[in-house]
């Protein structure tokens, strides 16, 4: 059950990842094309036979980057698996710069910086743990280079200068120690920003999301005002002329059922109206301790009543009979069970039980009404609560966006609302209220009025 809209999909969105990837795979290409362009201008003079062995691997391992990011450009476009993905750029990006880091000085070199970079990559395609990944590749590929030197496993290219290598253990600690300093140092802040970042994209959205639902709701604001009163009137006037018409003497049973039909659908029509005006105009909470177990059974009678109902739909309450006392809107909260049990009412099948339930739970007051009807299945769960949105082909999707609106204003004071399926099918809509411990003593022991 979603309540809030707080939607960061940052760091799991295949969609924004597909976009990620696409411009960190333009940026490496332009890397790769700029450090290209250097090496023709300032080496390729003579020929590519004449480079020296460092420039040569150089060059092919550049050339390797723009293979793979074919490869990348080609993955990217069926949109697949694009998680690994990412993760094989970061893997074969620290591949890259440690060869790089190899002939252009080995643990003394200043390409180890390169590997940083990779860091930043990884916090731009997945997050924190994406920079944390590419960091932990990063040292070990480079303590692997280290270690290679220092056990002799690998010497210094032959067009280099070997004293410029460190290539003993004690000549090694430090500039290992250093350089996985640094890459650590880069990825905590890299990744810290990318969660930053996530967490301001999602507010962002929140709040994006919510302009939109106040003016989608300032436009049925005025809808509603304008047509509440012009609906209303002859809506009461079909109503008190089919209670007149029903007591003719001379109506048959047909003409009484079709009487009936007449002022279910005019209830149903006024009851939209309202919850069109209780939608678009709402009012604060005015916190107060409240029976809900009265309140409950309130409604439950009220339903029975009802001529909105379906008839062949039984609704219950199942509770204690005593005070159990909670902390909210008596007014408000009434309108919320009311609707839940219409809602309720309305996925029901024929023969099927609506059942009420109140019970006090700790510090809490819990207020559910479950139905037997075909449940919700887990996409709709994320939307039910959504101002016009409904799966049913009579609904107008009003009636839970209020009971959604009137819970979040509750959430001050400490109440909630979440959807259930029960092992029995259907669907169940749980409330939490704080228990009022002072409205139960004063109901219990009403305090002396004031001579």
């Amino acid at each position: 059950m979603k309540l809030g809209i707080a939607r960061a999909t940052y760091a799991t969105s295949d969609a924004g990842l597909a976009g990620r990837l696409a411009w960190i795979t333009g940026l490496r290409l332009g890397f790769l094309t700029l450090v290209l362009v250097v090496i023709a201008f300032v080496y390729l003079g003579g020929g590519l036979e004449k480079l020296p062995l460092s420039l040569r691997v150089i060059f092919g391992t550049i050339a390797a980057g723009f293979a793979l990011a074919e490869v990348y450009a080609a993955l990217l476009r069926r949109g697949k698996n694009l998680r690994r993905v990412a993760e094989a750029q970061l893997v074969f990006d620290q591949l890259t710069w440690t060869i790089i880091v190899y002939v252009t000085g080995g643990a003394t070199s200043g390409a180890t910086s390169f590997y940083a970079l990779t860091c930043l990559a990884g916090a731009v395609l997945i997050g924190s743990r994406g920079a944390g990944y590419a960091a932990a590749l990063g040292v070990a590929a480079y303590a692997l280079l280290c270690a290679a030197f220092g056990f002799q496993w690998i010497r210094p290219p032959h067009d280099q200068i070997a004293a410029s290598y460190a290539t003993r253990g004690g000549d090694l600690v430090y500039p290992l120690l250093l350089n996985a300093l640094g890459i650590t140092v880069v990825a905590l802040l890299a990744g810290y920003l990318a969660e930053r970042l996530r967490l301001t994209g999602g507010a962002l959205e929140e709040a994006t999301q919510r302009a939109l639902d106040a003016e989608r709701l300032a436009v049925l604001g005025r809808v509603a005002a304008g047509l509440a009163h012009e609906i209303r009137n002859p809506l009461g006037s079909i109503r008190g002329s089919v209670e007149m018409l029903r007591e003719a003497p001379a109506l048959t049973d047909e003409d009484r059922r079709l009487c009936d039909i007449i002022q279910r659908e005019s209830l149903r029509l006024n009851a939209l109206v309202g919850d069109m005006m209780d939608l678009a105009k709402p009012k604060p909470p005015r916190a107060e301790a409240v029976d809900v177990a009265a309140l409950a059974r309130d409604v439950v009678s009220l339903a029975g009543r009802s001529s909105e109902r379906a008839e062949d739909v039984k609704v219950v309450y199942a509770g204690p009979a005593g005070l159990v006392m909670g902390r909210c809107d008596a007014a408000q909260m009434r309108q919320v069970v009311w609707n839940l049990v219409r809602n309720a009412i309305q996925a029901s099948s024929a023969g099927s039980t609506v059942t009420v339930r109140v019970a006090p739970h700790g510090a809490e007051v819990l207020l559910s009404v479950d139905d037997e009807g075909a449940g919700i299945a887990p996409e709709e769960l994320d939307r039910i609560f959504e101002a016009f949105y409904t799966t049913r082909s009579h609904g107008a999707g009003i009636g839970l966006a209020v009971v959604k609106r009137i819970m979040d204003e509750h959430a001050v004071m400490g109440a909630s609302i979440r959807v259930t399926k029960p092992e029995r099918g259907g669907a169940s809509f749980e409330i939490r209220l704080r228990t009022d411990v002072t409205g139960l003593r004063t109901s219990l022991f009403p305090q002396p009025s004031p001579r």
